[in-house]
C-alpha cells in the first residue's frame, strides 16, 4: 500500500469565524486496523484519522455539522460510520458507498437510514476498485429514490465527461464533488466546468466546493480554481456546498491547515448572506438539518 501525506494535526481557527451551524459536507473517518481493517485490495488506509480527530478539527474551525463520506478503503462494510455517526451525534449525517447497495442486504441499508445515512457516493475513479456496471447503476440509483436518498458523484480524475450520461437524467437530487474534477488550467472554458453549469440548471444538480488545493496547478493560495468556484456559485447559489475532504486522502503532498480550505471559500464567496448559504442553508436542505 502505498505512503501518502497525512492531515495536518494541528488545526487552527479560521482568520474568521464561520456562521452558526456551518456544515462540512464531505470529511472521511477510518480507525484502527484491528477494529476496521481495510479490504484487502484498498489503495490506502488512514487509521490516525479518526471520527475524535476528526471532530477536533471541526471544533477548531467553528464546524457544527458534517457529513460523514464513507471511504473506498472499507467498501461495503460501513462499521466505522456507524460508529463514527454514534458518536458524533445529532448533528452528523452518512453518506454510503453506493456498493452497499449492491452487495449487502435490505436490513443493513435500514440500519444504516436509521444511523443518518442520507446518501450514497458512486465512484467513477476506477483504481479505487469500487465501481458498479451501468446495470447495476441503474439498480442503485432506483434504490436512492425508494430510501429518499441523495446521489453522490466522486468523478474520474479528468472530470466528469466520461461518465455523466449515466446520471445526467437522474432526477434526484445528484451531488458533484471536488468542483467538478476542473482542469485548472482551462477555467471555466473547461467542457467538464460547462457541463456541471449545465447540469445545474436542471434544478436537482448540486455541487460541492472542494479539493480546490489539489485542483489548482498554480499551488497557495490556489487562485487559478476562484472562477471556477465562482461559476458555479453564480450558477446555482442555492445548491453549492463546502467541503474541506478530510483527512485528504492520497495526498503527494503535505496538506494544508484545514483552516486555510475555509478561507479559501471565503474568497469564493465574499458576501457573507453567500457563505450563509453554502455553509449553513444549503446543506441543511440537502442532507435534512433543522434550518
Amino acid at each position: 500500500m502505498p505512503e501518502y501525506y497525512p492531515f495536518n494535526p494541528e488545526p487552527r481557527a479560521a482568520q474568521q469565524a464561520p456562521p452558526m451551524n456551518s456544515c462540512d459536507a464531505q470529511f472521511h473517518v477510518f480507525g484502527p486496523t484491528d477494529v476496521y481493517p481495510p479490504r484487502p485490495e484498498a489503495p490506502f488506509n488512514m487509521p490516525s484519522a479518526t471520527i475524535g480527530a476528526a471532530l477536533k478539527m471541526h471544533r477548531a474551525l467553528g464546524i457544527e455539522r458534517g457529513v460523514i463520506v464513507q471511504a473506498t478503503t472499507y467498501g461495503a462494510d460501513h462499521s466505522v460510520i456507524l460508529d463514527a455517526l454514534e458518536q458524533a451525534g445529532p448533528n452528523y449525517r452518512g453518506c454510503a458507498n453506493a456498493i452497499v447497495l449492491k452487495e449487502r442486504e435490505e436490513a443493513y441499508i435500514e440500519a444504516l437510514h436509521n444511523a443518518g445515512v442520507r446518501g450514497a457516493r458512486f465512484t467513477f475513479r476506477k483504481e479505487l476498485g469500487v465501481g458498479l456496471s451501468p446495470k447495476e447503476f441503474r439498480l442503485a440509483a432506483d434504490r436512492l429514490r425508494e430510501m429518499g436518498w441523495y446521489m453522490k458523484i466522486q468523478p474520474e480524475k479528468n472530470g466528469i465527461l466520461e461518465s455523466v450520461e449515466l446520471y445526467e437524467n437522474i432526477d434526484t437530487p445528484v451531488l458533484i464533488d471536488h468542483l467538478g474534477r476542473a482542469d485548472a488550467d482551462l477555467g471555466v472554458a473547461d467542457p467538464n466546468v460547462q457541463k456541471t453549469i449545465e447540469l445545474l440548471k436542471k434544478g436537482n444538480f448540486w455541487v460541492m466546493l472542494s479539493l480546490g488545493e489539489k485542483i489548482s496547478t498554480q499551488g497557495y493560495p490556489w487562485d487559478d480554481v476562484l472562477p471556477i468556484a465562482r461559476a458555479y456559485i453564480d450558477a446555482a447559489p442555492d445548491r453549492v456546498v463546502w467541503a474541506s475532504d478530510w483527512p485528504h486522502p492520497l495526498s503527494k503532498s503535505p496538506p494544508p491547515n484545514d483552516a486555510e480550505l475555509l478561507e479559501l471559500l471565503y474568497r469564493y464567496a465574499p458576501d457573507d448572506a453567500e457563505r450563509q448559504k453554502i455553509l449553513v442553508d444549503n446543506p441543511a436542505e440537502l442532507f435534512g438539518f433543522e434550518r
